[in-house]
């Protein structure tokens, strides 16, 4: 990794512009087919009122090098499950499932509301450090992190299991064909 590069929480307005901007920039619809294949992508816009609510609630963890925000990992709570509408398919299928025989929805955990690098910035450990920032700060707290990630990002799917992070379910909804992903914070 990059020793110049900080993992850390974001702090400021300007620290949430430019995980918007990034995020953009990155998003299905912002990115050739190609792109897609290759390195990946975001399916959730957020803005920044509920960037602002999120952080709030839960520090949002970036990737900062020279001022600029090079990689996100964003958290979101259970309680901003109608914020996004397009996640509430997730949520619900949340409900449904259970890990180790017991339903899923009983654990303490939380969302990975969407991680994404720059693409100068990708391959050099800058995914999995998100992710050790993220169980440093929240493992006391939480049990599990949960998300889903599209069939069509293999690339995402990779990291995600490089990590630590396990397929518990698959699901098709109006937008796209999911796994659902867990991390057992605690293992």
């Amino acid at each position: 990794m990059n020793t110049s590069i900080e993992i850390k929480f974001a702090e400021s307005d300007d620290d949430l512009n430019q995980i918007l901007e990034l995020q953009s920039s990155n998003h299905r619809d912002s990115i050739s087919v190609d792109d897609k294949m290759a390195n990946g992508f975001v399916t959730v816009k957020h803005n920044l009122d509920l960037l602002r609510q999120m952080n709030h609630a839960a520090k949002q963890i970036i990737a900062k090098h020279n001022g600029k925000v090079v990689g996100y990992a964003l958290v979101m709570l259970t309680d901003f499950r109608k914020m996004i509408p397009v996640l509430t398919p997730m949520f619900d299928m949340f409900d449904s499932l259970t890990y180790k025989n017991k339903a899923l929805n009983t654990y303490n955990y939380y969302v990975m509301g969407q991680i994404c690098i720059s693409e100068d910035y990708r391959g050099q450990g800058i995914f999995n450090d998100l992710y050790l920032k993220h169980k440093e700060a929240y493992a006391d707290t939480f049990e599990l992190c949960l998300t889903e990630v599209s069939f069509d990002n293999q690339r995402s799917m990779k990291a995600h299991e490089r990590v630590g992070f396990e397929s518990i379910h698959t699901f098709k909804d109006a937008t796209d064909h999911w796994n659902i992903l867990l991390w057992n914070l605690r293992d």
